[in-house]
């Protein structure tokens, strides 16, 4: 498994960077509440995030998650609004996101489909048959319970952060320690040398979708039952932001590189620069901007390192 601190370094240096230019322009910045609303407003995309990176480890890519989060979070409004309970709604929704993740996951390994195809026509599918079923009604007056997930408070900490500290520590384990995890690295570093050391490559890609949707039906809980209305147009533009923290996070956009914490400081910039912005008085239209250029400066970094370790690779076998 191959892991690239250096990533981690610069996300943290231009942190603090950003941070000192915070303090001596907007001080007001620094406040308890105001870091508690960014926690909150990136736990769903760091959520997703992880699932992401299981999928992008793996040399794939999904860009239907936005769909994916609107799917769940109607499914879920639905049913608590039929009374069900708010456990069940969670497994509802998990499982949903799970469904449309597997779906992708076995047109990518059944067809040997590049995933950015296949995820962009089931984007589309999707976002056709959700809003065909729905008439492109909104979704008003969710019951409490509902929302008193995403509202909610446990020792003082808002639940959408518990949700995301739990989830980066169990993927933490997940990926460094278990045969599953591993095997993620094997394929998105080489997957014909993954299959002859008896990896079942075709399994592993398409779990990580599944494991992908899962997630993003998670978030939708936290995501969703903040507010009072679920908006037919709900999740677009949600799989650009994922894709922003995950590749700024160090993820290798090739695959076979990358870590958890890695990911979680990139959302985190991500959460913060867009915060930023308002306390700046920047227009809000420049955040978009700013994550299209962190992509663009992501994968050039990972272009150039991918040259270097064969450049590295070819002098070392060429001196042997």
């Amino acid at each position: 498994m191959y892991v690239d601190r250096g990533r981690q370094y610069s996300i943290a240096g231009f942190l603090a960077a950003l941070l000192v230019v915070l303090a001596l322009a907007a001080g007001n910045f620094f406040s308890l509440g105001n870091f508690s609303d960014i926690l909150v407003n990136i736990s769903f995309v760091t959520i997703a995030a992880v699932g992401m990176m299981a999928v992008i480890l793996t040399g794939q890519i999904d860009i239907s998650i936005g769909v994916t989060l609107s799917i769940c979070s109607t499914v879920a409004a639905i049913a608590s609004k039929a009374g069900v309970p708010i456990p069940l709604v969670a497994l509802i929704s998990v499982g949903t996101g799970a469904l449309l993740g597997l779906v992708n996951g076995l047109l990518v390994t059944r067809f040997k489909v590049h995933s950015i195809i296949v995820t962009l026509g089931t984007m589309s599918v999707f976002r056709g048959l959700l809003i065909y079923f729905t008439k492109g009604a909104w979704i008003y007056s969710l019951p409490q319970d509902f929302r008193s997930v995403g509202l909610g408070t446990f020792l003082g900490i808002q639940n959408p952060i518990w949700a995301m500290i739990i989830v980066l520590l169990v993927a933490a384990w997940l990926f460094s320690s278990t045969a599953w995890g591993r095997s993620l690295y094997a394929v998105g570093s080489n997957p014909e040398a993954a299959r002859l050391s008896g990896i079942r490559v075709p399994f592993v890609q398409a779990s990580v979708f599944v494991v992908l949707g899962a997630l993003v039906g998670l978030a939708t809980m936290f995501y969703a039952t903040r507010f009072s209305t679920i908006q037919s147009n709900t999740g677009q533009g949600f799989e650009f932001v994922v894709i922003t923290a995950v590749v700024v996070g160090g993820v290798n956009i090739f695959g076979g590189s990358g870590t958890v914490l890695g990911v979680a400081l990139g959302a985190l910039l991500v959460g913060i620069t867009g915060t930023a912005l308002t306390f700046l008085g920047i227009s809000a239209y420049w955040e978009q901007a700013i994550q299209g250029l962190f992509i663009l400066l992501a994968v050039a970094f990972d272009s150039v390192r991918l040259r270097r370790r064969r450049y590295v690779l070819q002098k070392v076998r060429g001196g042997v």
